[in-house]
């Protein structure tokens, strides 16, 4: 359910503007109110289900995305549907972190890699499957059927979660960090609102509430984000690169579909089926690039796949009106797939062999945070920086120049994180490497498209 709701709204979202006749803002209300939730609970989502029950947040998870989904798809005009996308990021914080923290402690030792298997092989499947579903869905009847859908996935999932799943929790897990997470989340969504309506006033507020949550992290007993993570030169520097590269990745997947379907002519299914290679080049290359990185170091495909993943940006720019897929199309989303398939796993496994292992948690937790808000933010600036306002992008011959603007800056942001791995120890992952019950870079088959994967430590606790 959530693989599926990123890559179906993502198709969904022309249809959307067209109906409410929504302008490029309201369009980014509706993708970052979203992203903003998400991004701002995930790390306190974790915390709730170690102490009030991992089952039970779970639960709770499907059910407020049920419920948000169910208003997304009744949603009468824009702020209504703003607000329900806030509502459903939050619900997909609470569930998100869940599912590995329940298998990790539901199965035993020698049968928990057989099922954590089947749970990514799945995921990949249902992230694949995506923008063909989103299409077809769009297509028969409405956008609504987009959100609609999640309903008996959500009611499955709560049915199969009460009769078959046991519930579990950390009895030695302390009180959530509520004030830091409410600090923080307000901070972000300051800095985002600013950003989006061009405030400079609630920009700085946002910066300033920011800066409280650094202060309350480095001075909390429990923190959230314990700040001696940044401390490791690598871990910090492979944040910095999931940043950029996840954030050059959300502005060109949305700008991608607004781009074939209002430029080009394509139907919602035919965009939705257009990036599916990204996809597909993850789902078969995603093992090989974490064993290459297991080998011989991550460095060297830190450096190469973002700088891939940039040029294949910027031979997105022939997608212009008039262009093939084969030709405009195609040539791009290779590069681009080729690329996310070498650095993702390998920037997974450098952020969690760079924290040490009481912190694994946490680590991933913030790889994974840093990652959505990357993608949120570059949502909020791009289209100001390449000139999209208003209804611009309902113009061909506008939205054309925005997109090959913004491709040129996404990929600028991309091949700077690559030169940033620079600065990364190589020898990250040889301890890693010592460890066989350790998941090695590229165990999670799901990897890439909505957020960097998730592993597990055995016989630890759920690495989020």
């Amino acid at each position: 359910m959530a693989m599926l709701d990123g890559t179906i709204v993502n198709v969904a979202l022309p249809r959307i503007g067209a109906e409410f006749t929504a302008s490029v803002t309201d369009l980014q209300w509706i993708l970052n109110g979203y992203l903003l939730a998400l991004a701002s609970l995930i790390l306190i989502a974790g915390s709730l289900g170690d102490r009030f029950g991992r089952r039970r947040v779970y639960v709770i998870g499907v059910i407020w995305f049920g419920a948000a989904s169910l208003l997304c798809g009744a949603a009468w005009n824009v702020p209504v549907l703003v607000a329900a996308r806030v509502l459903q990021g939050v619900g997909a914080a609470l569930l998100t972190p869940g599912a590995l923290a329940i298998l990790q402690s539901s199965f035993n030792r020698e049968d928990r890699s057989r099922a954590i298997g089947a749970w990514s092989g799945l995921s990949g499947v249902a992230t694949a499957v995506g923008p063909l579903v989103g299409g077809l869905l769009v297509q028969a009847w409405s956008w609504r059927l987009a959100f609609l859908v999640n309903l008996p996935v959500a009611a499955l999932c709560v049915w199969l979660a009460l009769r078959s799943v046991p519930e579990s929790r950390d009895e030695s897990a302390g009180h959530p960090n509520y004030l830091s997470a409410l600090v923080g989340a307000l901070g972000l969504a300051l800095l985002t609102g600013g950003i989006v309506e061009q405030s400079y006033v609630v920009t700085i507020l946002g910066l300033l509430a920011m800066v409280a949550f650094g202060v309350l992290q480095k001075r909390s007993h429990d923190p959230l984000v314990p700040v001696e993570l940044f401390n490791n030169r690598t871990f910090l520097l492979s944040n910095v690169l999931t940043f950029l590269v996840y954030a050059a990745l959300g502005g060109v997947m949305v700008l991608l579909v607004l781009q074939l379907q209002i430029s080009l002519g394509y139907s919602p299914t035919a965009s939705g089926l257009a990036s599916v290679p990204i996809t597909i080049i993850m789902l078969l290359a995603s093992s090989t690039s974490g064993k290459l990185a297991q080998r011989h170091g991550p460095r060297l495909q830190l450096i190469i796949g973002p700088i891939l993943v940039g040029l294949g940006m910027l031979l997105l720019r022939g997608a212009e009106p008039g262009s093939s897929y084969l030709t405009g199309v195609l040539p791009g989303v290779l590069v681009f797939g080729i690329g996310l398939a070498a650095v993702v796993a390998p920037v997974t496994a450098t952020v969690l062999a760079a924290a040490p292992d009481h912190h694994a948690g946490v680590a991933s937790g913030v790889n994974n945070a840093v990652a959505r808000t990357g993608s949120l933010l570059a949502m909020a600036v791009l289209p100001a920086a390449v000139g999209l306002s208003g209804d611009d992008y309902t113009n061909p011959a506008v939205m054309t120049s925005g997109w090959q603007m913004a491709l040129v800056l996404c990929a600028v942001a991309s091949i700077a994180g690559g030169l940033l791995a620079l600065g990364v120890d190589n020898r990250v992952l040889a301890a890693e490497h010592e460890q066989p019950d350790n998941p090695h870079p590229g165990d999670c088959l799901h990897c890439g498209v909505e957020g960097p994967p998730t592993h597990v430590r055995s016989g630890g606790r759920a690495v989020r």
